[in-house]
């Protein structure tokens, strides 16, 4: 009698290598969002800045605005100094400006969604498993893209010494953005899978 080979069941997925995925979809999401955000307001951004800042660095701010992070402009001219802040989707003329806000949760609930499908999360607890681990990539991303997207101006005449700078607000840009948003958005898009999973 012919032996038959039974399918071997898939093995579980280790929490180790589940933390790792998510977290890797942690850094994809940052970079969707961030070409969803460029496919929005590139055009303006190009017309606003011109040869002045580089428009990748532009529309990173848009991004990190897109998540309630403030854009620091500082400046110091000679030994005076100041600090305000840029409100760019605000006084964006960009038809989808106002889109951008929705951009970071949408994109982290189909993440944390897309985690559940693929795990059959099934409730809650496995849901926070699932989705929480994307903060991890998704913080690493919104930190370095802080220090990176930072522009300086600097500047000398008559013996006085002028600079500025503009950057997304670091500390924010790492709790607010990087963590807060993902352990929110993506652990409640696999939760809404798993709920729907499960019906």
């Amino acid at each position: 009698m012919p032996s038959q080979s039974v399918p071997a069941e898939e093995p579980p997925v280790s929490r180790r290598s589940s933390v790792a995925a998510s977290a890797g979809l942690g850094v994809f999401a940052a970079v969707i969002g961030y070409l969803l955000t460029y496919l929005l307001v590139a055009s303006e951004v190009r017309e606003a800045v011109g040869d002045t800042v580089a428009e990748w660095k532009a529309v990173a701010w848009f991004f990190y605005e897109a998540h309630l992070i403030d854009i620091e402009v500082s400046g110091q001219i000679g030994s005076f100094a100041g600090m305000s802040t840029l409100d760019l989707i605000a006084q964006s003329d960009a038809a989808g400006a106002t889109l951008l806000y929705v951009v970071p949760p949408l994109v982290l609930l189909a993440t944390g969604a897309m985690l559940a499908v693929r795990w059959n999360v099934t409730d809650l607890g496995e849901a926070v498993v699932a989705g929480a681990p994307v903060a991890i990539g998704y913080a690493v991303v919104m930190g370095l893209g802080a220090v990176v997207t930072e522009s300086t101006t600097e500047a000398s005449a008559l013996g006085i010494e002028a600079s500025s700078s503009i950057a997304p607000a670091l500390l924010p840009a790492i709790v607010l953005g990087g963590v807060l948003y993902p352990l929110v958005f993506a652990t409640a898009g696999a939760a809404i899978a798993a709920a729907v999973a499960t019906r």
